[in-house]
């Protein structure tokens, strides 16, 4: 079994339909084993004895309207990748408090990520986010980096 994380984009917890109980039924109704979401921004960790990322992409987007009545571009890396990422540091001396706003952007395609430092004394972050679904399409989505490490303690918990 491998453990990934599908980062699914435009997840509002507002929404009944995409609240950490309701994604978590969805992934166990796929046969995923071991399934747990991390904070409410669509990141849901599981496991899988799949070794294609593609396909389970196209199980959990298939899924999501057909028993949840939304659609979601749904990124899916596995524990080596975000460890991977990580251990990259590429976020090197800079600390991770404001202004600074530490993110990377995932891409579907599989692009290798991207780690950006958002100065929030001179950027705001939806036109971050507009700037990059404008010059690589929806099919991204960023993470924060506190958030890539909450994932990756999640990923190692036995606490699912």
């Amino acid at each position: 079994m491998t453990t990934y994380v599908a980062l699914l984009r435009g997840i509002m917890p507002m929404n009944s339909n995409m609240k950490g109980e309701k994604l978590k039924g969805v992934f166990e109704s796929l046969g995923f084993k071991n399934v747990a979401t991390v904070i409410a921004s669509g990141n849901v960790v599981f496991d899988s004895p799949s070794k294609s990322k593609t396909a389970l992409e196209a199980k959990i987007e298939k899924a999501l309207p057909a028993q949840l009545g939304f659609t979601s571009t749904t990124i899916v890396r596995s524990r080596e990748d975000l460890e991977a990422l990580v251990s990259k540091n590429p976020f090197k001396g800079i600390k991770d408090e404001k202004p600074n706003y530490l993110v990377v952007t995932f891409f579907k395609d599989g692009k290798p990520e991207v780690p950006t430092v958002i100065d929030l004394n001179t950027q705001e972050t939806t036109k971050f986010m507009g700037a990059m679904e404008k010059k690589h399409s929806k099919e991204i989505t960023t993470r924060t980096w506190k958030t890539i490490h909450r994932i990756l303690a999640k990923m190692d918990s036995k606490r699912f």
